[in-house]
């Protein structure tokens, strides 16, 4: 009896210590939620949200209500509200993405000042950059005369909706550290400025009153206003029906960072031609798949959805040849770190065959401070991204073109391209190694090793480091290997090993 007592108390304890789990872990996951919904308040529409829109978000009470209203806060700026995709979204996140490239200092590139321009007005129309600064002819509206210049840029837009036409900003980088902040007065960017009675000696000439520093003000304070809401409330309204069939196809999730709250999901799906039906028609052969692409919560939630058609075209007379090759597609989600369900409903429409494909994301939580590495994407294209397609377009990854190999299947003769990311690296420029390990399966030796230093990384910053690299694999025997890259932070005596694995043909 008292066994049967004590063994009583004993689950009854365990049931009680499992509740109290179960209740901490949901105490956790609804901080790390509301964490996130923060984190979209203050990074990913910082600049763009209206007051009114602020304080209508910060009075929500649940997750549901905050969901529904980011999904009508992208609505409302959707320039095509008839179709899936939202231009507008996709374009913003687009110059996040620009933005940390191009304008890193000891600060990530989107909390720059001509980061917050760039992403709430776009690409200047022209840009004048002095990037060294030194001797400078001031124009006449400026007071005329010569001077020394910090490192400096002007941007000029031809017209910005609410502020007015032939819009100038100036960036002056007076601390000679890469960042740039943006100049009320012309005379920020004179690197005597600072010094007493300096610039009256370096100077042929003694600059009037500007009778253009009120419109400058009023310019100042106007450009780092949120920009109006163009469009009108909308009601999304999804319906889907998604069937399964026997389309065979190949489909890999990246994710790379963002901002602390948003993370770019590139979706590669990847088709072998010889699982597609072709139409001759005027000696060209064409194969048509359209694409339903749909990401949810793990509760069925809509959270993105994407439809696009895929083209694979040959003359007749290189059918045989194109049937043998592969065709790639890439889409790319913006998401909160989390987890979702990935559906790809893919048909070929001249023959018929359907697939749902369907992938779980696990979309990593890249933290602040804390060191971490994007996905390792093998690829067999790597190449630089005009200036203009960065952050947009099929296989563009930050500023470069990285077409992922899917089956991570490479031949012999061929060069294995390898793109990744490194963020938060300690201090305010990057300390640290990279090495390269290729380990065949079986073997603990490796094959190839490479190390350089991370301050040796082109454009390389603190905030984030980007590596891309083509490996050549003539020198390795057939068979399946491990890419090992240990990524070493000195100033943190901290390090990671991201792996991935191949195969040579």
């Amino acid at each position: 009896m008292k066994a049967l007592l004590l063994l009583a108390c004993c689950s009854a304890l365990s049931l009680v210590s499992t509740a109290q789990s179960t209740r901490k872990q949901e105490a956790k996951a609804r901080k790390e939620l509301q964490s996130a919904y923060s984190m979209w308040l203050r990074e990913d529409v910082a600049y763009i949200i209206t007051d009114e829109e602020r304080q209508a978000f910060t009075r929500l009470q649940t997750d549901d209500e905050r969901e529904q209203f980011i999904e009508q806060f992208w609505l409302r700026r959707d320039p095509t509200p008839d179709t899936l995709e939202n231009e507008f979204k996709e374009e913003h996140y687009r110059r996040i993405e620009y933005a940390n490239e191009h304008f890193a200092s000891g600060i990530a590139g989107w909390r720059t000042d001509r980061g917050r321009i760039y992403i709430t007005y776009g690409p200047p129309d022209e840009i004048e950059s002095h990037p060294a600064g030194g001797p400078y002819d001031r124009p006449i509206d400026e007071g005329g005369g010569r001077m020394v210049t910090c490192p400096f840029e002007e941007w000029r837009y031809r017209h910005i909706e609410g502020i007015g036409t032939d819009i100038a900003i100036e960036f002056v980088d007076s601390s000679l550290t890469g960042e740039y902040r943006m100049a009320l007065d012309p005379s920020e960017k004179d690197a005597l400025h600072h010094v007493p009675n300096a610039n009256q000696a370096a100077s042929s000439q003694v600059r009037p009153p500007d009778s253009r520093q009120f419109d400058r003000l009023i310019q100042y304070v106007g450009v780092q206003r949120s920009p109006r809401v163009r469009f009108r409330d909308l009601e999304a309204l999804v319906t889907t029906n998604i069937r399964y069939n026997v389309l065979p196809m190949k489909v890999r999730a990246d994710y790379l960072r963002l901002t602390e709250s948003t993370v770019l999901a590139p979706v590669t799906i990847q088709f072998e031609n010889s699982d597609l039906q072709f139409k001759v028609q005027d000696n060209l052969a064409r194969a048509t798949v359209n694409l339903y692409m749909r990401v949810t919560t793990m509760t069925r939630r809509p959270v993105s959805v994407q439809e696009d058609v895929v083209t694979v075209e040959s003359q007749v007379g290189m059918l045989q040849q194109t049937g043998k090759r592969s065709s790639v597609y890439q889409k790319a989600f913006f998401l909160a770190p989390g987890s979702y369900r990935l559906n790809v409903v893919a048909k070929d429409v001249i023959g018929g065959n359907i697939n749902n494909f369907e992938l779980a994301l696990r979309v990593p939580q890249f933290e602040r401070g804390k060191l971490a590495a994007s996905s390792i994407v093998l690829a067999d294209l790597i190449e630089k991204a005009p200036s203009r397609a960065v952050g947009s377009g099929q296989f563009v990854m930050g500023a470069w073109k990285v077409r992922p190999r899917i089956s991570r299947s490479f031949q012999r003769g061929e060069s294995m391209g390898i793109y990744f990311q490194v963020y938060e690296m300690a201090g305010s420029r990057p300390n640290g190694t990279l090495e390269y390990q290729v380990i065949q399966n079986g073997a603990n030796v490796p094959v190839l090793e490479i190390k350089e230093e991370m301050s040796a990384v082109p454009n390389a910053s603190a905030q984030q480091v980007t590596v891309e690299k083509l490996f050549p694999l003539a020198g390795l025997e057939p068979g399946e290997y491990t890419l090992k890259i240990v990524i070493t932070d000195r100033n943190r005596n901290q390090a990671l090993t991201p792996t991935a694995t191949f195969s040579v043909r």
